[in-house]
């Protein structure tokens, strides 16, 4: 679909690259010609994810946690000894978890708000000011999820993900002048390793969901890597401050409180 040499000469940077659409991503960088830095908290799977990539192209990894800024500055610091520049980022980390709104603690919330969006912006802010605002040019790929109609069973993350769409096109604004571009892709259910955290209930109800979806399927690991591909290359280069939707048309058709009802009724 994309030309072999799209991506060459261009280093880029996913975070939570170690596995599922982070991975993918990675690995379809590397195919069309990027270096390509990844990081994640997990020293070991990471490790294994980097070997895996080696094998297909240039790949480095660091353990980085972006909920802290000061791991942030070291991949900052990694990033510049070892590519020397950075074209392009993809926030890909995140984590969540279903609940009833009333059944989230103060903890839960705030450790899926302190992932989700702060920790985007943390790493945004700090690529921006290490690589792309001197460089005058920069990319910014941010993966959220499909909230148009709300996030019932997941206010959390459903807040958290709003923010960072508001954030992509605040500062899609605020950094037009330096040549940087940010845009949004907000997946439906995708069929990746992300799904396997969750119980046999929610597994069973993500399942169900492919008959209510007007495609008919979940999504692939592919139909989100190739809206990724397309936003990171000189293809979308007059657009910046936008949301695609990779959902099937999940985000104006469905039961959205399906999640609800399957802990009504399990209560």
């Amino acid at each position: 679909m994309y030309k072999e040499d799209l991506f060459k000469g261009k280093i880029a940077l996913i975070t939570g690259g170690r596995s599922g659409i982070g991975f993918g991503i990675a690995q379809k960088f590397i195919e069309l010609g990027a270096k390509v830095f990844i990081c994640s908290r997990n020293e070991e799977k990471l490790k294994m994810a980097v070997s895996d990539l080696q094998k297909r192209g240039e790949c480095e990894g660091h353990v980085c946690d972006i909920r802290k800024t000061d791991e942030i500055e070291k991949l900052m610091e990694a990033i510049s000894q070892k590519m020397g520049r950075l074209d392009i980022l993809v926030n890909n980390a995140g984590g969540q978890f279903p609940s009833l709104a009333e059944n989230i603690s103060e903890n839960g919330w705030n450790a899926v708000i302190n992932n989700n969006l702060n920790g985007t912006f943390y790493m945004t802010k700090a690529c921006a000011k290490h690589f792309f605002i001197p460089q005058e040019n920069g990319v910014v790929v941010n993966i959220i999820a499909s909230t148009f109609r709300g996030f019932p069973g997941m206010v959390h993350t459903g807040a958290a993900r709003a923010g960072v769409e508001n954030m992509t096109k605040t500062l899609a604004q605020e950094w037009a002048r330096f040549n940087i571009r940010l845009n949004a892709i907000a997946p439906g259910i995708i069929v990746s390793s992300g799904l396997e955290q969750y119980n046999s209930f929610v597994q069973a109800l993500l399942e169900k969901a492919k008959d209510e979806i007007l495609m008919k399927r979940l999504g692939t690991i592919d139909d989100v890597v190739n809206a990724v591909c397309f936003y990171a290359s000189p293809l979308s280069s007059y657009i910046s401050g936008t949301t695609l939707y990779v959902d099937g048309t999940e985000h104006l058709h469905g039961n959205r409180m399906s999640m609800v009802d399957m802990f009504k009724n399990l209560s």
